[in-house]
């Protein structure tokens, strides 16, 4: 049953899935091997450089987000919410937790424009201003 819940990974030379969630880069960066596991280190701020050297700058959506659920449960195991205790823990280990930004358009900004930045959008909203480097299958349908 846990296996079920994982996420799906689809291959970039297949069509993107009309829901999900897109997992982004800035358009010019080279396209990591991203795993389940790699990619919670790196919203866990547990991975904080990529192979190049660039520094990681991870953006989330706001906590009350349906994306950011789906993308916490998902990927780090747990919601939002339950994460408070693990960021207010690294807070005093001179860590602090991913940029939040009000919109997939706001994290699309971000991510196109800063260099080692990587954030998720919804899988309707990804456009060419940044790099698609996975999806996440969560069975929610884009909004029309």
């Amino acid at each position: 049953m846990a296996a079920a819940l994982l996420f799906c990974w689809t291959t970039l030379a297949a069509e993107p899935p009309e829901s999900g969630i897109a997992v982004i880069m800035e358009p010019e960066a080279a396209t990591p091997k991203l795993g389940h596991d790699e990619l919670a280190l790196i919203f866990k701020y547990k991975k904080r450089f990529w192979d190049d050297g660039k520094r990681i700058q991870a953006v989330n959506l706001p906590a009350n987000n349906p994306l950011r659920r789906a993308f916490s449960t998902q990927v780090l195991g747990h919601s939002p919410e339950e994460l408070d205790d693990y960021w207010r823990d690294m807070y005093f280990h001179g860590v602090l937790p991913p940029y939040v930004l009000a919109s997939d358009e706001a994290v699309i900004r971000f991510v196109a424009s800063t260099p080692g930045a990587i954030g998720y959008v919804s899988n309707c909203v990804a456009d060419r201003r940044v790099k698609v480097i996975a999806h996440l299958d969560t069975g929610s349908a884009c909004p029309r």
